[in-house]
């Protein structure tokens, strides 16, 4: 079979597509056949269908008489809760798109988001309207049952009546770029219709059905989280930051609200899939993503857990599939098939298709590819490129910087970032492998590895990691654990225990923001042991450099501190200028610590001034610096 007939063979089939023009018709028509059920609840309260439809209404009548209409965008600066759908609902009845703003975020960062996305109308919380920045835009307040509260002068003209189409913008969410300036991508209607048709079809959502939302608002998932279920007429719950923030505290709160479908942020879900859950749960899929999924489902849990892939520039999924309990975890979860209506190919760097299960970079293409980047048209032409696979002219596929093979069972399976890919000791590492085995490890609770760059051309794997309550991995246990299933080069250098990863407010594990090993953190075999003697202080000296280290435990092994063979000739080569000996590099593996290394030293050097005449001896003594004369054997 030719590549390009296996890429095709993994290609959803076109669905039949909803007629209507955009989700909010889909929830009126909700509120008009069941005006009571519950759309919204959070711990304080909850909302009817009437009542959220009713109060978007009238926020959207405002919103219309203030010139909102198809292809304006309106910022929503609101905490995550019901009143915040209640206003992106409006938005949307309105005509217009909503563009995400999380509070906390720093005044600079909305600022820009608001400047950028030309924003001229500003829907936000009573509660923290002073967190709006002051700008240009006219801003409608919204109280805590998401009715308006106040709004600015209104002209006598009676409000747009233009209704959205499927070609319009749905919403706008900034993400971070590369460069570090962020990028606010264009979802169109019948994007975000796509992924609410196929969700519902895909995991059988019903009006019955209990959902829960968890993420953050800036966090594109939050899109995924309300749609689908608000379109069905199934209720939407809110779960508090605090129990979020807790793996015991959501997994109880998950069973007691009696949530029967559930996303939940890859990290998160990786502490909850290892948590006892009861056999009466009624949670029936857990959707997990945002992040790499290192484990399968263990044995015995009462749920289906489904990983998923998308890019936000992909409408939040590309590809799902379920995870099943797999005995085998020597290889991370595949990221399953693409979505209705969309075509995954993996291409090399001419373009090409490559042939099953080898790497090339994701490209993605059909419903779900935004319009692009915001007031950003080069980096939209370089990034969403004309498919040369497509059928039909005007076609786009959006190159996601992503490394991926196809498997043989029409799976994709991820391989992390183009970018992420490192070389260690010239050998290519994907860090991402390397949690995954790590995570294997019985006391191993959760992990993340990491590459640093410690010296020009020489890269090192830290291994930051969570463990299992109560128990105390020794670093010697964790480097034979890898040892045997990885080779040494892809073995950490370092192992840092945290008490938990840190987290971005997205769910995504905060690679920026994890701790520099320092010897308060970074895991030994025992306590530290200083050097004792002058010989070892010398010989530690030199290692520290030759590591990049600030200390260096006497008994520490050479290899176990992230050194190799490259770096082994470097430290003979300053031991031999510094002593003035010829040792060849084999001693590096036979004494590999400082301790044994200074026993050595000793022995040559005694070696050597016995074989000296005297005045041999003291030419030695005046050709060596004072701090290495003192060492020398009396």
């Amino acid at each position: 079979m030719s590549p390009a007939r296996a890429i095709r063979k993994i290609d959803m089939a076109p669905a039949p597509f909803p007629q209507v023009g955009t989700v909010a018709e889909l929830v009126t028509f909700q509120a008009a056949a069941t005006p009571d059920a519950i759309a919204l609840a959070s711990t304080k309260r909850v909302w009817s269908y009437r009542e959220v439809d009713e109060r978007a209404s009238g926020l959207a009548d405002i919103l219309r008489t203030l010139g909102v209409g198809p292809e304006v965008v309106v910022g929503l600066c609101m905490p995550r809760s019901p009143e915040m759908v209640v206003g992106a609902l409006g938005i949307l009845k309105a005509g217009g798109a909503y563009l995400p703003l999380d509070p906390t975020y720093p005044a600079a960062w909305l600022t820009f988001f608001l400047d950028d996305g030309q924003v001229p109308v500003v829907v936000a919380g009573q509660r923290i309207k002073e967190r709006v920045p002051k700008g240009v835009y006219q801003t409608i307040l919204l109280d805590d049952l998401g009715r308006v509260a106040d709004f600015p002068p209104l002209a006598q003209s009676a409000p747009a009546k233009a209704a959205a189409t499927p070609k319009n913008l749905a919403y706008v969410i900034y993400t971070s770029g590369s460069t570090g300036q962020p990028r606010g991508v264009e979802i169109a209607h019948e994007s975000l219709l796509n992924l609410v048709h196929w969700h519902q079809q895909a995991f059988g959502v019903k009006s019955a059905d209990r959902a829960s939302q968890v993420a953050n608002v800036g966090f594109d998932a939050a899109v995924w989280e309300m749609w689908p279920y608000l379109a069905t007429g199934a209720s939407l719950y809110f779960a508090e930051d605090e129990t979020v923030s807790d793996p015991e505290s959501l997994r109880d709160w998950l069973v007691a609200q009696r949530i029967t479908i559930s996303f939940i942020p890859t990290p998160i879900a990786e502490h909850l899939l290892k948590l006892p859950w009861p056999s009466e749960t009624a949670l029936r899929t857990m959707l997990t993503g945002a992040d790499t999924l290192h484990g399968y489902l263990p044995v015995g849990l009462p749920f289906l857990l489904v990983n998923n892939y998308g890019p936000t520039e992909c409408t939040v999924v590309a590809t799902s599939g379920p995870v099943h309990s797999n005995d085998s975890t020597h290889e991370l979860p595949p990221i399953g098939c693409p979505i209705v209506n969309t075509q995954v190919y993996i291409l090399d760097e001419s373009g090409k298709q490559v042939p099953m299960e080898t790497a090339g970079e994701l490209h993605i293409g059909g419903m779900g590819v935004a319009r692009g980047y915001r007031n950003r048209p080069e980096l939209t032409a370089q990034r969403f490129i004309p498919n040369p696979f497509g059928a039909k002219p005007g076609e786009r596929l959006f190159k996601t910087g992503d490394l991926a093979r196809l498997l043989s069972d029409g799976q994709i399976a991820f391989l992390g970032r183009i970018d992420e890919q490192v070389k260690v000791r010239g050998f290519r590492v994907e860090p991402n492998e390397v949690t995954a085995t790590l995570n294997e490890h019985p006391h191993i609770q959760q992990s993340v590895v990491v590459a640093r760059e410690v010296a020009p051309g020489d890269t090192r794997l830290i291994a930051y990691f969570v463990a299992v309550p109560q128990s105390h991995p020794t670093l010697g246990e964790l480097r034979d654990f890898l040892g045997a299933r990885l080779p040494d080069f892809m073995v950490p250098a370092t192992f840092v225990r945290l008490e938990k990863l840190p987290l971005t407010a997205n769910g995504k594990v905060d690679r920026m923001s994890l701790p520099a090993p320092e010897d308060t953190n970074t895991l030994r075999d025992s306590a530290y042991t200083a050097p004792r003697t002058d010989m070892e202080k010398t010989v530690a000296r030199i290692l520290e450099r030759v590591l990049g280290l600030e200390h260096v435990d006497v008994e520490e092994n050479f290899f176990s501190l992230g050194g190799h063979s490259l770096l082994g000739a470097q430290l003979v080569a300053r031991l031999r200028d510094t002593f003035g000996i010829e040792m060849p590099l084999r001693v590096i593996f036979e004494a590999p610590s400082v301790a044994e290394l200074s026993s050595e030293i000793d022995r040559l050097l005694v070696a050597k001034v016995e074989a000296m005449s005297e005045k041999e001896v003291q030419r030695l003594l005046n050709s060596m610096p004072e701090t290495s004369s003192k060492i020398l054997p009396k």
